[in-house]
């Protein structure tokens, strides 16, 4: 049973501010000396960064798209064990979901199935006393959603704040906090997101701080953590890695240590600020399922970690550092020689781009005959896929959901089996396997198929 004092930061739309608030109040409560745990819902990875600054933990992401309904509480309770609070930071809208499928995957949706009470951020910007009639709309549209405050941004003096906070009266919901427009954060910002913390961390950290300053100038922090702790108890268990791949486990439920040939397999995996799309879940399942996890940056390292026996090369902006990574020749060829020996390479995104023969002109890996472009289309929605191709990752027939999130295009080359059939929005064919190697841009979840950690830490295991 889940019994951690949680508020839900969303907003009527994109933009705003539901990143300031909710990293302002990590920070805040944080340098309270509370232990505070963040989330994101949706697939977002950028955002969990500056959540992972702002708390010291891992910032955890709640997608009912990939992850199933289902698992939303249990890896929230995961994520958030041990917390004195836990804060969700929404996605778009409050109230939008997956495309053409109701409420799933939305903030409310997740509100929903943490019965977390909801902080809604308005920008007021150009509003007075409509800010009433919207509060009033979300708040009524749903009656299992409870919007608990709002949150006022760009505030632009004491009187207008005087006309917003003399209209909501009549709403009912409480003004939790009011931040004003003149003291806006300009955050770097990029075609998918704000600018990943990796590329900017000393700015980062200045950046978090500047939330914090602000929610601590503006919010009612006491009213706020009320309105946390008044969020009642959500029936379920606490996920496990362990667990989930069938690992065993100690009386605790903490991982017991692998058994077999797959005990300590070492498994290489992408880090650095060129490949920043990750889940710690991720780590985490290959870690449970025997594996010895070890990161290495691709920007600097010159060869892949000793004994690696597998490779994992996630998401990220390779677009951006294609000069460098094209410039490190020897790790260049020390990932075509592993992928070469038919070790398990997984790769999604920005890996299946290291991966291929070129970006943008520059040498890459070589290891698939393909040629990589930025284009002016942004590719971004959820997926649903089928293996179309037995590989280190899944077997033929296997059912996944996912989310593409890029502006690249490929020229496939010859020679490789494909490695999803996808089926929604759009029936196609993407993706590449050839021997070991799995590529393709669908991002994944492995907590929705934990198989799919325990079956590569097998091929890597030999």
């Amino acid at each position: 049973m889940v019994t951690i004092p949680r508020l839900v930061i969303a907003a009527p739309s994109s933009g705003s501010g539901k990143t300031t608030v909710a990293t302002g109040l990590m920070a805040a409560f944080a340098g309270r000396g509370l232990a505070v745990s963040g989330h994101k819902v949706g697939p977002d990875y950028i955002d969990p960064g500056y959540h992972t600054l702002a708390t010291g933990r891992p910032g955890r992401n709640l997608d009912a798209y990939m992850c199933g309904p289902e698992l939303i509480a249990p890896l929230f309770a995961h994520g958030a064990r041990g917390c004195d609070l836990a804060v969700v930071e929404g996605v778009m809208g409050l109230y939008d979901g997956a495309s053409g499928l109701g409420e799933l995957a939305s903030t409310a949706h997740v509100a929903k199935l943490l019965r977390a009470p909801v902080v809604l951020v308005v920008d007021a910007s150009s509003q007075s006393r409509s800010v009433a009639a919207l509060v009033h709309g979300f708040a009524s549209w749903d009656p299992q959603v409870r919007i608990g405050g709002v949150i006022l941004n760009k505030v632009g003096s004491d009187r207008h704040e005087a006309l917003l906070r003399e209209a909501l009266e009549e709403s009912g919901v409480p003004v939790l906090g009011v931040l004003r427009r003149a003291g806006q954060l300009a955050v770097p910002s990029r075609h998918l997101g704000l600018v990943p913390v990796a590329e900017r961390r000393g700015d980062a950290v200045d950046a978090v701080a500047a939330m914090a300053g602000q929610v601590l100038a503006g919010c009612d922090l006491e009213g706020l953590m009320a309105l946390a702790r008044s969020a009642p108890p959500v029936t379920g268990e606490v996920w496990e890695a362990a667990g989930a791949v069938g690992a065993p486990t100690g009386p605790d439920g903490a991982s017991a240590g692998p058994d077999g040939a797959s005990a300590g397999v070492r498994i290489a995996v992408a880090s650095g600020a060129a490949f920043t799309f990750s889940y710690a879940e991720h780590s985490e399942l290959l870690s449970a399922a025997g594996a010895e996890v070890v990161p290495f940056d691709p920007l600097r390292d010159e060869s892949l970690p000793e004994g690696t026996r597998g490779l994992v090369i996630g998401g990220g902006f390779p677009e951006v550092y294609g000069p460098e990574l094209s410039a490190n020749e020897p790790l260049r060829r020390a990932v075509a020689e592993l992928a070469e020996s038919g070790a398990p390479v997984a790769a999604e995104c920005a890996g299946l781009l290291y991966l291929a023969r070129s970006l943008d002109g520059l040498p890459m890996c070589g290891v698939l005959a393909a040629e990589g472009q930025m284009s002016q289309r942004l590719t971004l929605g959820y997926r649903d896929a089928v293996a179309l191709s037995d590989s280190v990752l899944a077997a033929a027939g296997t059912r996944m959901r996912g989310h593409e999130f890029h502006r690249t295009v490929l020229e496939p080359g010859a020679g490789d089996e494909p490695a999803w059939g996808m089926h929604r929005p759009e029936r196609r064919v993407e993706g590449f396997v050839r021997r070991g190697v799995h590529a393709s841009y669908l991002h994944t979840h492995w907590a929705a198929a934990p198989g799919t950690a325990r079956r590569f830490v097998e091929k890597c295991a030999g």
